[in-house]
């Protein structure tokens, strides 16, 4: 065999910057030309990277706009009482122009229109944005319902494999502080007006003073939300676009380095030199093996039965969870007075009190819950949390249904609280982070998106549902229980609903420990071994198993591969090989045959619709090809993708350890 001729050395441009909480890898793979070795690479990096302020950074900028997304669908809930006192107030004889004649009280249809408009408006900007997002990038994206694709998805992929779920359960988690802030805004002007309310018995005999103090209170209530609406346009605006975006939508090699660099300065945008930038994006992109996003590519993907059941569970999952979510926490005033938690000898005090029991809620239930999945999501993993929790709620629900005349009113509550601490420790927040992981980044967003919507229609027939049997058959005038003498066939409705989660849940896929091309469908490669800490993967899935999935990261991981620690010198293909030849002699032989070959149409709808194009078989670990030796800029960590040769000057990386074997 001949020997390869020397390489010229060449020189590149390095950088300056990057600390112990993230490295600088732009330097150490700005020389590679292969943007196919050069994504996977960079990709690579940040799945490993340890946790650092950068993805803090990260964390805020995405929660932020969920935080007011939050509070403004919570605040609606705290603002229902004082609308049906300024507008509705008095005997039905004084109703003039279709206001006032309802004792103070807002009228159903009404409420339903208003607490289903917030949904409606929601699901039009979830779809839509989620789809901008995927046709014109990440950061230029804000608006009320699109920060729940647009959160997730930039969380997930600025965000290391084994601190993916956290941080995403983190930003979740800003759901409960809106929901806290608009609770404690609400206590705070309540108080603000604590002799104009006081003075008045109930919302039905309400004077002057106490309607003027109502109106300004609702106003003030919604207008707090415009203060995180500034500060979710200035932080979205800081951040780079996300690496994965700019490489596999974009295609913009060069832009997407100078973004990773410019994302570890805390700068908005990566400067890149416009000639090179047009020259590689001329010459990398049609090189890059990734499909393009497109109508027949989106109709071939998701016509695939694997990827459609993903789709079907994580859609199905969400609406099933907000049917009962939002049926009681656009309810919760309602609900704490049925319960005896929400009364009072005077209209301030029902006010207060409301406020009050809404903190407890989120304080007691629903904060916990959050920071349990932040703390266990890596550990535990998604789906297993999602099916327990819709389990525990199901049963949860049929106690508040069943026995709901006989328990009382701390009984309830307490009950109510575990409620709301398994909807967040559970489904709540894994229906929020599994769309965000399983879809291929041309996608994603869109996916997210189309999912979260059919969580609102939830929530829209929630309303539905809920308000009409909530006030069946009540009394009027009425006060505390005798206003929901349904309420626990409510419940009973509810634990249907967690039951038909329960089995919508076992479509989805188990994404703890993979990094998002592998969810994508990519070969691992052995530069991602490592990404959940010091472990070398070694799971064993089972068809039957419905929690199988990667290895457990986040908090608590194995730190030492099964098979003992890996010498410096040793290369990591056969320890891969390994875990791959285990793997494959569990599976019957019968099912690896192609006993029916797939015509042409279908083989290339497949090439169009598969993120692997050009790749490996999944599952299959990309290795260096030995039947050529490196030349002078030989180092670690070479993959081969096939087809053409490439240049001499185009490899600069090969495998080290295909020539130890």
């Amino acid at each position: 065999m001949a020997s390869p001729e020397p390489m010229t050395p060449a020189t590149y441009d390095r950088t300056y910057g990057g600390n112990r909480a993230f490295h600088n890898f732009f330097n150490d793979f700005s020389h590679i030309q292969d943007p196919n070795l050069r994504r996977r690479l960079a990709l690579s990096e940040i799945d490993k990277v340890p946790f650092g302020m950068y993805h803090v950074r990260a964390v805020l900028v995405a929660g932020i706009g969920f935080f007011l997304d939050s509070y403004d669908i919570f605040a609606i809930n705290l603002v229902t009482t004082l609308l049906g006192v300024v507008f509705w107030h008095g005997p039905p004889e004084s109703a003039k122009n279709g206001y006032g004649g309802n004792y103070g009280n807002l009228p159903t249809p009404v409420s339903q229109a208003l607490k289903a408009s917030t949904s409606a408006g929601i699901i039009i900007g979830q779809v839509l944005f989620g789809w901008l997002a995927d046709r014109f990038g990440r950061r230029k994206i804000i608006g009320i319902g699109g920060d729940y694709p647009l959160s997730a998805v930039i969380t997930a992929e600025f965000a290391p494999t084994r601190w993916r779920g956290a941080m995403m359960a983190a930003v979740f988690s800003m759901q409960g502080m809106g929901q806290l802030l608009a609770a404690v805004v609400a206590l705070i002007v309540t108080s603000s007006f604590k002799e104009a309310f006081g003075n008045a018995p109930g919302v039905d005999q309400c004077d002057y003073a106490c309607q003027t103090a109502a109106d300004r209170c609702w106003r003030i209530i919604v207008g707090v939300g415009a203060f995180p609406a500034c500060f979710a346009l200035y932080y979205r605006i800081t951040i780079p676009e996300t690496p994965r975006y700019t490489f596999e939508v974009a295609k913009d090699v060069e832009k997407a380095a100078a973004d990773i660099k410019a994302y570890m300065a805390s700068q908005s945008e990566g400067e890149v030199d416009e000639v090179m930038q047009a020259r590689m994006k001329k010459v990398a992109s049609p090189a890059l093996n990734i499909p393009s996003a497109s109508w027949h590519d989106l109709y071939c993907y998701f016509t695939q039965w694997k990827n459609a059941k993903i789709l079907i569970g994580t859609t199905l999952s969400w609406f099933f969870l907000d049917l009962a979510f939002y049926g009681l926490g656009l309810n919760n005033q309602i609900v704490l007075q049925a319960i005896g938690y929400a009364d009072g000898e005077s209209l301030y005090y029902i006010l207060f009190n409301g406020a009050v029991g809404t903190i407890i809620l989120v304080v007691a239930g629903s904060l916990p819950g959050y920071w349990t999945a932040i703390l266990t999501i890596d550990s535990i993993g998604r789906k297993p949390l999602q099916i327990i929790g819709f389990i525990i709620l199901t049963i949860t629900f049929c106690i508040l249904g069943f026995l709901y005349n006989s328990l009382s009113k701390g009984a309830l509550l307490a009950l109510y609280v575990i409620a709301n601490y398994f909807f967040n420790f559970g489904p709540n927040t894994t229906t929020f982070i599994v769309p965000g992981e399983c879809f291929p980044t041309r996608y994603r967003s869109s996916g997210h998106g189309l999912s979260a919507a059919m969580g609102k229609v939830g929530a829209i027939v929630a309303q539905v549902i809920s308000l009409p049997l909530l006030t069946k058959d009540a009394p009027s005038p009425c006060s505390g229980a005798q206003c929901t003498p349904w309420l626990d066939r409510l419940m009973q409705i509810f634990a249907l609903f967690m039951l038909c989660g329960t089995f919508s849940s076992l479509l989805i896929p188990e994404t703890k420990g993979y990094t998002l091309e592998e969810l994508a469908g990519e070969p691992p490669t052995s530069y991602n071994s490592g990404r959940n800490g010091s472990i070398i993967e070694n799971s064993k899935s089972r068809w039957w198993n419905p929690f199988s999935g990667g290895l457990p990261a986040g908090f608590f991981y194995p730190r030492m591969a099964p098979g003992g620690r890996t010498g410096i010198m040793t290369s990591p293909t056969p320890a891969v090989q390994t875990v791959e030849t285990n793997r494959s002699n569990t599976r019957w032989k019968f099912w690896k045959r192609d006993r029916h070959p797939r015509r042409e149409d279908e083989m290339n709808c497949a090439a169009s619709s598969s993120s692997t194009a050009g790749f490996a078989t999944s599952r299959e670990t990309v290795v260096a090809n030995a039947g050529v030796l490196p030349g002078w800029g030989a180092g670690w960590g070479r993959i081969d993708r096939g087809g053409n040769t490439l240049a001499m000057d185009n490899i600069r990386l090969q495998d080290v350890g295909s020539l130890l074997r």
